[in-house]
């Protein structure tokens, strides 16, 4: 009787001696498929926990289910795609009042933060500045629109911007220049398709801040007309420039003026001969660069 009672006693208890057997390496070893070695051994780390959890509480959750759930998060590594009907500040980078979207394929400047200061958009598909892009972005004092294809701004798209300071047009499509907001201090629309009669004939006079003006690469007949005392570099480089007068630069009625100011300007690649008009420099305290013979 003694030894049957034994041998019961250790039939019931020898399940609770001897431990679980031990989850399958095989499982773990599918998911070493990443490149990520700390990765893998994090997930294997989490597993091992998550086993000694099963068998304290007796449930039952299989590894695939694990699996699944580490997968699932390794889709965050994948490379965004560029979807141009993101919000700004996804599409672009918007950091500390600057908002950059360069090289991102846009076809028209995104709708901005209110507190935008500098907006960089170069290198994109742009054709066309409205009105309304800047309407109630009244912080603006940087803009680059560089390389894109603007053909059009409508009338007042920068007529709002008080504070604008910086403007850039460069390396698009423009025949003509918009009206500029009047604190500007540099503007250029280097290699656009300018011609003289794209600009009027005051468009720079009231920009009394006006420092760097750069229309170079264009389609320019003649020197812009009433240039701000303010100016200090004029690029004109590579135009159709044939002529210019005794009052372009100085004030013919006043022999005694000399623009101070102005330190560079840059006329070279044009077809006029600088040479035959001397008078037009006497106010200049440097020669401009060009042909001269």
């Amino acid at each position: 009787m003694e030894t049957l009672q034994a041998a019961f006693v250790l039939f019931v208890f020898v399940p609770w001696v001897n431990p679980a057997p031990p989850l399958q390496q095989e499982s773990l070893q599918s998911y070493e498929y990443d490149t990520d070695v700390s990765m893998g051994s994090l997930t294997q780390q989490d597993y091992e926990m998550q086993s000694k959890d099963i068998r304290k509480d007796g449930t039952n959750v299989s590894l695939d289910t694990s699996l699944m759930l580490q997968s699932d998060d390794s889709q965050l590594d994948v490379p965004p795609t560029k979807d141009t009907n993101l919000p700004t500040c996804l599409l672009c980078v918007c950091l500390s009042g600057s908002v950059y979207c360069e090289e991102i394929d846009i076809e028209a400047v995104p709708p901005l933060p209110k507190e935008t200061a500098y907006l960089y958009a170069r290198f994109n598909k742009i054709k066309r500045i409205a009105a309304s892009d800047f309407a109630d972005i009244t912080t603006l004092r940087r803009i680059d629109f560089s390389g894109n294809r603007i053909e059009e701004i409508e009338d007042g798209a920068f007529s709002k911007l008080l504070l604008l300071e910086e403007l850039s047009l460069a390396e698009n499509r423009l025949v003509k220049l918009p009206v500029l907001p009047p604190k500007l201090t540099t503007f250029n629309a280097n290699q656009n398709r300018i011609k003289s009669r794209g600009i009027k004939a005051n468009a720079f006079k009231k920009l009394t801040n006006l420092a760097y003006l750069y229309l170079g690469h264009n389609a320019l007949e003649s020197v812009p007309l009433n240039l701000p005392e303010s100016l200090r570099i004029l690029h004109l480089q590579y135009n159709n420039i044939t002529s210019i007068t005794d009052d372009t630069f100085c004030k013919s009625n006043n022999t005694r003026y000399i623009r101070t100011r102005m330190d560079e300007i840059r006329m070279e690649g044009n077809p006029i001969v600088l040479a035959k008009h001397v008078n037009a420099f006497s106010c200049l305290r440097m020669l401009p660069v060009g042909t001269y013979y």
